[in-house]
């Protein structure tokens, strides 16, 4: 072999172990609801966790999108705060909006619309760019969860109890959470199912104690507690993580909107130093880049995450 040829072999071996590393999907491995809620209970030597906010909301990456949460797993370790609806037909669908016009080619409501109907429809971008992506089921989306991260489920017009029961039915209770909006939802989960995990609204003590009389414990919740880093957010902070709480603020209503990406990764970072673990945004990639410098060297949570080929799953 001649050293032209022996460079041409080099390329090509070289192309293909960047494509199959590139390939490869940052596992969270998870495999009960007893380690969903030790993945999420707060330690204070925690790894900083990242929230893809209805995925993520990208060019070419449509929110709400099995290709989204994809997309982000290539790059970064991460969970995914998603949005199921109904259609005319009672089939749950992934989609923010009540009505179809700002995420897909579609006019009008979603209720309006028969799931055969919906499954025409194509995604857009966060660019209002039309894509080849379609609306995905929220059964579609929990098979293709399994075994590589977790779902946490908004409330928005499903029932509490359809919602726990399509849970059951994919005996998913490992990797799907559900957020509640207050302790009277929280209670009909924990009632539900004692072993539910639980994305929870908690902006203020009084939040805090209604989940405690309710008697839904601690070990069932990570915290959100709003969407900015503010001066009172020490003593939500100091509170719950005294309850071993993780404590959650979302970037996507306020710094994801940053038009500069430096002030956004600053904005990242400072919340994880003013005492957040866990940060939700439409922009997760670039969170996981922004807080490379605050990865602990050494954490029990390290368990939690692995790589893997999409073809190992």
């Amino acid at each position: 072999m001649n050293r032209g040829e022996l460079f041409f072999f080099l390329c090509i071996a070289v192309s293909c172990s960047v494509h199959a590393s590139a390939q490869q999907l940052h596992v969270l491995n998870i495999n009960s609801e007893k380690q969903l809620q030790q993945f999420f209970k707060y330690t204070a030597r925690d790894m900083p966790l990242i929230s893809g906010h209805r995925g993520c909301h990208i060019k070419d990456y449509p929110e709400n999108s099995i290709e989204a949460f994809e997309y982000t797993l290539k790059h970064t370790p991460a969970f995914f705060e998603i949005d199921p609806r109904l259609t005319k037909d009672s089939v749950i669908v992934l989609l923010h909006d009540a009505t179809l016009d700002r995420t897909t080619t579609g006019k009008g409501k979603l209720s309006d619309y028969t799931w055969e109907e919906v499954k025409q429809l194509k995604l857009k971008d966060s660019e209002g760019k039309v894509t080849d992506f379609h609306i995905p089921t929220l059964a579609a989306g929990i098979e293709w969860a399994r075994g590589k991260t977790i779902l946490n489920l908004d409330k928005k017009d499903v029932p509490l109890a359809l919602t726990a029961k399509v849970i059951r039915e994919h005996n998913a209770g490992s990797f799907v959470m559900v957020t509640v909006h207050d302790a009277q939802q929280a209670k009909f989960y924990y009632d539900d199912d004692h072993n539910r995990m639980m994305s929870a609204f908690v902006k203020t003590e009084a939040d805090m104690k209604a989940y405690e009389a309710a008697g839904v414990p601690w070990s069932n919740m990570i915290a959100y507690i709003g969407p900015e880093n503010k001066p009172e957010n020490k003593k939500m902070y100091d509170l719950l993580h005294k309850r071993g709480v993780m404590c959650m603020i979302s970037a996507a209503p306020v710094y994801d909107k940053l038009p500069a990406a430096v002030a956004r990764a600053e904005a990242y970072r400072e919340t994880f130093r003013q005492g957040a673990d866990i940060l939700e945004s439409d922009l997760p990639v670039e969170v996981a880049d922004a807080i490379k410098s605050r990865l602990p060297k050494k954490s029990k949570k390290q368990q939690f995450f692995r790589l893997a080929s999409p073809m190992s799953l």
